[in-house]
């Protein structure tokens, strides 16, 4: 599923950059799902851990009613940028009003552990935030949608919404996965210090926290998109690392 000559037409700094969807790790089926279920049961993982498949496909369903026949744009801030797991038609340049990028989503799994939580980035409101938006053709909303909502709402902690998002090329009404700020995971009122702690030493089974922000902070380099408290907060974090690890010898 390779990406079409067409589809960086307005972000060549993109081409080259981007998994395409039949490379990445994201695009997962239900059997990854049961796959973890065995490994939650082994762990002793609290209940509730993730989304029943049928409340998330009657999220997707409800979310999407009236467009999954239609194309659909999709605002990415975070790994979706450079991971979209789906098949996409057209990149451009996106800023978001009223919502900025923060660390405030408590990870109990992948980069982090229940014992040891990390944090994940999302959407906060206040601000704005500069991402890209992506284009899946109407021909294959349904389908690729559907690998979206596993990976997105695996937990439930977003909250899928239609906003505006700002392009060079005009606006667009872009699918943006926000901060559920009722969900258990939200973390509304932690320090750059903590979060920099718990991202510095925090590692699950992907492996550590901190290489997810240091990831962030790279393909923001990459794209020339500007995030003044993302870069503090790296930059806080690789300090305790390097004391963690002078520490340790």
């Amino acid at each position: 599923m390779p990406f079409s000559d067409h589809t960086f037409r307005y972000t060549p700094a993109l081409r080259g950059k981007i998994t395409p969807p039949d490379q990445s790790e994201m695009r997962f089926g239900l059997d990854r799902f049961d796959e973890l279920d065995l490994q939650a049961i082994e762990e002793g993982w609290p209940t509730g851990w993730r989304m029943d498949h049928e409340k998330r496909e009657a999220n997707r369903q409800a979310v999407l009613a009236g467009r999954l026949d239609q194309d659909l744009w999709v605002f990415a801030y975070g790994s979706l940028i450079w991971d979209p797991a789906v098949q996409v038609d057209e990149y451009r340049y996106g800023s978001l009003p009223g919502w900025h990028r923060r660390f405030c989503m408590r990870l109990d799994g992948g980069r982090g552990t229940h014992d040891q939580p990390g944090l994940m980035a999302a959407l906060d409101q206040g601000g704005h935030c500069d991402g890209v938006v992506f284009r899946i053709p109407s021909s294959l909303a349904d389908q690729e949608t559907q690998f979206m909502w596993r990976r997105e709402m695996f937990s439930g902690s977003y909250q899928p919404v239609f906003l505006e998002v700002d392009t060079p090329q005009g606006v667009v009404e872009a699918l943006v996965f926000l901060m559920d700020t009722t969900n258990n995971r939200y973390l509304p009122d932690v320090s750059l210090e903590t979060s920099a702690q718990m991202i510095a030493v925090a590692e699950g089974n992907l492996g550590p926290n901190f290489t997810y922000l240091e990831s962030l902070v790279r393909h923001l380099d990459e794209l020339g998109l500007e995030d003044p408290e993302i870069r503090k907060l790296h930059a806080r974090a690789s300090e305790i690392r390097t004391s963690l690890f002078q520490f340790s010898k």
